[in-house]
């Protein structure tokens, strides 16, 4: 069975989240072969859930405004996801922190914009995968 998992961005500037199984998960971001992340982080199947289930609200919010939302509560959050209003969709900012360290490098990087179409499809079947 293959594990849950999601691809944001394009072949120059993507993210990736996917679950290794249990509670853990890789995450690889790329921005033009020029900045790379790839990590593991341990992330609660209920962090998982409750982050794909925020930004699926705020993709179903009329108003269309911007959202922040973190994969993780707290100092050890290993991603941020920062929804900006781009068109008939959004552009993301991402904030990688691998392993939650304050000391290590920060990966900070734009995902150009997505439909929200799009968007509400990939999250959802992230979340339809994590509560099966």
């Amino acid at each position: 069975m293959d594990q849950p998992r999601i691809r944001l961005g394009n072949d120059d500037v993507w993210l990736e989240l996917a679950r290794n199984g249990g509670d853990s998960w890789r995450i690889s971001a790329d921005w033009c072969s020029w900045l790379t992340a790839d990590f593991t982080a341990d992330l609660s199947a209920g962090e998982a859930v409750d982050f794909v289930a925020r930004v699926l609200s705020h993709l179903r919010k009329p108003s269309r405004g911007g959202f922040s939302a973190a994969m993780a509560p707290g100092r050890n959050n290993p991603l941020t996801l920062k929804g900006e209003p781009a068109g008939d969709g959004f552009a993301f900012f991402v904030r990688l922190t691998p392993n939650g360290d304050d000391d290590v490098c920060h990966l900070q990087m734009e995902i150009d914009p997505i439909a929200t179409s799009e968007l509400f499809e990939e999250f959802g079947a992230l979340h339809a995968a994590l509560v099966d």
